[in-house]
C-alpha cells in the first residue's frame, strides 16, 4: 500500500491550507510526487500524485486549475513559496477549498528533490514490507502444508491469510472441503457455466476446462483456480473476501495454489504405490506365503482381514469406492485371467463374511460374490468371484446363486456359444436338412433309446437311425462314446440359450 498523503505531509512539515477538512481525505494514497510549472499539467499526469508547483504561471481564475486537478485525481497539491511568490496565492486557497483538493504550503527550504526522495523511500520501504508480509504468509502456508491435514489445512490457513473464506473442489465442482462461509454454490455455478463453453478453434462442442478468473460483485470478491499440472484441471480452489485482493495477497494466493498442486501430485504418488503394494500383496497370499504377505502389509499400517473370507469382483470404476472400505487390489493385478469381458481387469477385494454385504453396498454398482473360504482357497474364490461379476446379472451377484443354475452357468458364455457353434457348425450347414440337429436331441433326450426318440419325433426308428449315422459321418464323433454326448449336449443346450444383451457403449 503506497505511503498515505498524511505520512508524506508530517514527514515533510507542510502547512495545510484547504480541503483537509473532508473525512478521510488525508488518507489518500500518494503513488508519485510530479513537478510542474505548466498551466495544465493534467496531460502528464496518471491519478494519485502530489503535485509541486512554485505558481510561476498561476493567473487569472484558478478554480478551472484547481477543477482540472481534481479531475485527473491527484492525491493533494503543494505550493512553493518564497519563489515566485512570498505566499500562497488567496484565489489559489479559495479554489481549493471550494473543490475539496488538499492543498498545502511547501517552505522555501524545502527543495522539491527532497519530497519526490522522501516519497520514493516510504514507496520502498512499503514494497519491502509486502514482500515481507508475502513471505511470512508463504511460510505459513507452507507449514500448513506439512500438516497431517495436508490440503484442508492449506485451506484453512489461506481463508485467515486473506480475511475472508476457501474452499478446495473436485474437477466436477463437488466440494471436498470448505472454511465457514465459503459461497461455494456460486463457485460451483460458475464452473459448470464456464465448463460447458466450447474451446477455440475446435469443433464438436468440446468442453472447455475453466481457467482462472476473478469475479466480483459488491461487498463480495472471488477469485477461482485450477489445480494440477498441464491439461485439464484435477479439482479447483477457490478464495474469497468482502474487499478487494491487494498485489500482495494475489501473491499469497498463488502460493496456496502452488502447494495444493504439489500436495495433490504427491498425493497421487503416493496412492499409486499404496496400490502397487496391495497387488504385490494378493501375489504374495496367491503363492500362498499369507504369513509373509501380513508382515509387509503391516509394516505400513494395514492388515488383512481374518477368515473365513468372501471374494469381491467389481468393474475398475468402483476402485476408489471400495478402497476406503476393505483390502482392495486395482485392476490389471495378478488375478487377470481369462474371464474379464470387458477387456479390463476387475478390482478385487476381501474382506471378512460379516462385511462383505456392507462392502458390496459401497460399490454402488454390479458386485461378484465368492463362496466364504480360507486363505488356501483365495485363487479358486478370485475365480468365483469373477464368474459372478460376468454373468451380467448387475447388482450382487452371489456366486453360490450362480453355481445353483446348473453347469452352465459356471462356464464362460461366450466360450461356451463359440464352442456350440464349432462343434455343430456341420450339422446346421448341411442343406435344408435342419432335422438333423432336432433328431440328435431327442436321441440324447431319451438316453439313445431309438424307440422313445423315435416317437418323440414322430418318425420311423429306421429314419432316426439313419439320421444318426448321417450326424455322426458329419461330425466325425462316436455317438456310443458317453464323452461325445456329453460334450453334444452341452452344445445343444447353449445354442438354445438366448445370448445376453449387448452391454452399452461406455464410451458415450
Amino acid at each position: 500500500m503506497p505511503p498515505t498523503l498524511q505520512t508524506v505531509v508530517r514527514r515533510m512539515n507542510f502547512r495545510p491550507l484547504a480541503g483537509t477538512s473532508g473525512g478521510g481525505v488525508l488518507d489518500a494514497a500518494v503513488r508519485w510526487v510530479a513537478v510542474s510549472e505548466l498551466a495544465d499539467p493534467t496531460p502528464y499526469l496518471e491519478g494519485g500524485e502530489l503535485l509541486l508547483t512554485t505558481g510561476m504561471r498561476m493567473e487569472g481564475d484558478l478554480r478551472h486549475y484547481v477543477g482540472r486537478l481534481v479531475a485527473r485525481g491527484v492525491a493533494g497539491l503543494g505550493f512553493g513559496v518564497g519563489v515566485s511568490h512570498e505566499e500562497t496565492p488567496p484565489a489559489l486557497v479559495e479554489a481549493a477549498e471550494e473543490a475539496g483538493l488538499p492543498l498545502f504550503e511547501v517552505p522555501r527550504e524545502t527543495p522539491f528533490i527532497a519530497v519526490g526522495k522522501a516519497v520514493s523511500e516510504l514507496l520502498a520501504a512499503e514494497q519491502y514490507e509486502e514482500v515481507t508480509r508475502a513471505f511470512a504468509a508463504q511460510g505459513r502456508l507452507t507449514r500448513a502444508a506439512l500438516r497431517p491435514e495436508g490440503m484442508h489445512a492449506v485451506i484453512d490457513r489461506l481463508a485467515k491469510e486473506v480475511g475472508g473464506w476457501a474452499a478446495l473442489l473436485e474437477e466436477s465442482g463437488e466440494v471436498r472441503h470448505a472454511t465457514r462461509g465459503a459461497r461455494t454454490e456460486a463457485v460451483a455455478a460458475e464452473l459448470a457455466r464456464r465448463r460447458g463453453r466450447p474451446v477455440p478453434g475446435r469443433t464438436g462442442g468440446a468442453e472447455r476446462p475453466p481457467d482462472s478468473l476473478a469475479l466480483s460483485a459488491p461487498g463480495e470478491h472471488t477469485v477461482i483456480q485450477p489445480l494440477g499440472g498441464g491439461g485439464r484441471p484435477r479439482g479447483f480452489f477457490a478464495v474469497g473476501a468482502g474487499h478487494a485482493f491487494s498485489p500482495v495477497t494475489h501473491t499469497v494466493i498463488n502460493a496456496a495454489g502452488s502447494l495444493l498442486t504439489l500436495a495433490m501430485e504427491q498425493g497421487r504418488t503416493q496412492l499409486a504405490a499404496e496400490r502397487r503394494l496391495r497387488t504385490a500383496v494378493l501375489e504374495l497370499l496367491l503363492s500362498g506365503e499369507e504369513d509373509r504377505a501380513r508382515t509387509v502389509l503391516g509394516a505400513l499400517g494395514g492388515r488383512l482381514p481374518d477368515g473365513p473370507l468372501i471374494v469381491l469382483a467389481a468393474p475398475p470404476e468402483a476402485l476408489e469406492a471400495l478402497e476406503p472400505v476393505a483390502f482392495t487390489a486395482a485392476p490389471g493385478g495378478p488375478h487377470s485371467g481369462p474371464h474379464s469381458g470387458s477387456g479390463e481387469e476387475p478390482v478385487v477385494a476381501l474382506v471378512a463374511e460379516p462385511e462383505a454385504e456392507e462392502v458390496a453396498a459401497a460399490a454402488e454398482g454390479p458386485v461378484g460374490l465368492s463362496q466364504p473360504c480360507g486363505y488356501d482357497g483365495l485363487r479358486n474364490a478370485l475365480d468365483q468371484a469373477s464368474r459372478a461379476l460376468e454373468s451380467g446379472g448387475g447388482g450382487v451377484v452371489r456366486f453360490g446363486e450362480l453355481a445353483g443354475q446348473g453347469l452352465l452357468g459356471l462356464l464362460d458364455q461366450a466360450t461356451v456359444r463359440a464352442f456350440s457353434a464349432a462343434l455343430l457348425a456341420p450339422l446346421t450347414g448341411y442343406g435344408s436338412r435342419a432335422d438333423l440337429v432336432r433328431s440328435l436331441r431327442a436321441y440324447l433326450d431319451s438316453n439313445g433309446h431309438w424307440d422313445a426318440a423315435a416317437q418323440r419325433l414322430g418318425v420311423h426308428r429306421h429314419t432316426l437311425r439313419y439320421r444318426m449315422r448321417r450326424v455322426a459321418e458329419l461330425l466325425g464323433r462316436d455317438l456310443d462314446d458317453p464323452g461325445v454326448r456329453a460334450e453334444l449336449w452341452l452344445a445343444l443346450e447353449a445354442a438354445q440359450r438366448p445370448s445376453p444383451a449387448s452391454p452399452p457403449d461406455s464410451s458415450r
